[in-house]
């Protein structure tokens, strides 16, 4: 079968086109702009894809930090984080709330944020305008921490590092304390004491049979114990991790446990780290500071009429307050989670066993690794503790607190064993015999409301949840009606 010659214009041949065409059946003709092209017989062609050569990465010589590689999987709460934004994909129409993260959600009373905005505005005066400042926090804030939390305490201006936050300190004193010590956690716990630890090397390998890290001794603290842990049952280390309130568990500890503790850390040397950030949430008599307890019940007898004498508060606290350190936050005070602001105090007479001041080393490292909160935060924070700041803030931790108790209803109504709430912003219910895990995916799959499963913070919260007081009224409201439905 032949075929006609046909007539196609040049600007019809496309690239891919001509690649078909040979040159010897293109007739051009110089008065026309036009291409005679001889048609072929149809043929089958087929393609077959040439191997791509393998992209090979560049590497350089330079080790992996061997300690990151123990930690397992992502850090607890960018991992419900990635959980929430999938399942947000996988149900696009679903109204999502969150009760995971502690992270606030009510504004900045308007007596700070205007002070934040004075502050801002100042920088672009001459006369207002500042640069570096302190790398420990400028001297106004430093004595009003001191004056507001710590009165009558024995601390003073000096002994306070105004930070950018509780977390960031925790990680520059693991900094301080080095690779060689021995460390301590409540079980549960705050997940950063713990991955601070692994990244320090301070560590041994993850046992997973027993959902632990070698070298670190974990303090079980358990309904059955007040969630206080058994200190005769607890290894010496050199460094304690303690938070009260607790996070978790929401659990604040006693004078008569938090003087426990404080002699069990002097016998055996230790150093407390004592996490204070959620201090102001507590609602009873239970201390608010580490520093309210006596650091040991016997004075040498030979000094007592020489401080009754001269009535020196400061050398009293010396023999009294010197195994611990406090970190502290206005996060969850003020809303400063964006804004970042807190601060930690560290008593000039806490010594190493060579007899160095910590708090010499401390502000080594802070001098070394950080320039100092922003001036602006500084400014908010001083606000936030003028007595119409601090009496703004008691009122946003007051509604917090209201939706503890809605929560905390809403989970005994179910018939749940229920714990923290009533000292914390968290909520701590029980689910025996589940995974944690599990029944994280069931509440967010059934009822779109993310929560936080208690194994990330430790294995002694398998079998828990953790349901956050951080959310506007209505959303709390409408997650307790979710959770009725879901376990009525």
């Amino acid at each position: 079968m032949s075929l006609a010659p046909q007539s196609i214009s040049t600007s019809m041949i496309s690239s891919s086109s001509s690649a078909f065409l040979s040159p010897s059946n293109l007739n051009f003709n110089s008065r026309r702009q036009n291409a005679w092209v001889q048609a072929k017989r149809i043929s089958v062609c087929k393609c077959v894809a040439a191997p791509q050569e393998e992209k090979i990465a560049y590497k350089t010589k330079v080790s992996r930090n061997g300690n990151l590689g123990k930690l397992q999987a992502g850090y607890l709460f960018p991992e419900i984080a990635r959980r929430k934004a999938a399942h947000m994909l996988k149900y696009p129409d679903a109204e999502v709330i969150s009760l995971g993260i502690g992270d606030t959600t009510e504004p900045i009373p308007e007596v700070i944020t205007s002070a934040l905005a004075k502050r801002s505005y100042a920088l672009s005066t001459q006369e207002g305008y500042s640069g570096y400042g302190a790398e420990q926090g400028e001297k106004p804030l430093r004595a009003a921490i001191a004056s507001t939390f710590y009165k009558d305490l024995g601390i003073e201006e000096g002994d306070i590092f105004v930070s950018d936050g509780a977390k960031c300190d925790i990680s520059r004193l693991q900094i301080v304390f080095g690779s060689n010590v021995t460390m301590a956690v409540q079980d549960p716990s705050y997940p950063a004491y713990v991955d601070s630890s692994v990244i320090m090397g301070q560590t041994g390998e993850f046992q997973k049979d027993a959902e632990k890290y070698g070298k670190i001794e974990y303090m079980r603290c358990t309904a059955e114990n007040g969630f206080f842990p058994d200190l005769s049952t607890v290894a010496r280390t050199d460094i304690i991790f303690f938070c009260s309130p607790n996070n978790p568990t929401g659990a604040a500890a006693t004078r008569e446990q938090l003087t426990r503790l404080v002699q069990f850390a002097k016998d055996n040397g230790s150093i407390i780290v004592y996490d204070s950030a959620y201090a102001l949430y507590i609602s009873d008599d239970n201390p608010r500071s580490i520093f309210e307890i006596p650091g040991a019940k016997e004075v040498i007898p030979e000094l007592i009429i020489y401080l009754f004498c001269c009535s020196c508060t400061r050398l009293m606290f010396f023999l009294l307050s010197f195994v611990a350190i406090e970190t502290s936050s206005f996060s969850k005070y003020a809303g400063f989670t964006g804004v970042r602001l807190g601060w930690t105090v560290i008593p000039k007479e806490l010594l190493f066993s060579d007899g160095f001041p910590v708090a010499k080393d401390f502000n080594r490292i802070v001098c070394t690794c950080f320039n100092g909160a922003s001036n602006i935060s500084q400014a908010g924070g001083l606000a936030c503790l003028s007595p119409e700041g601090f009496k703004a803030v008691h009122e946003v931790i007051g509604f917090y607190k209201e939706n503890t108790d809605i929560i905390v209803e809403t989970f005994n109504s179910l018939g749940f064993k229920v714990y923290g709430g009533k000292n914390a912003p968290y909520v701590w219910v029980q689910f025996p015999g589940r995974s944690s895990w599990d029944v994280f995916s069931e509440i967010l799959k059934k009822t779109h409301v993310v929560t936080t499963p208690g194994s990330g913070f430790g294995p002694g919260g398998e079998g828990f949840i953790r349901v956050s007081a951080f959310g506007h009224r209505g959303n709390v409201l409408e997650a307790c009606k979710r959770f009725k439905h879901l376990y009525k």
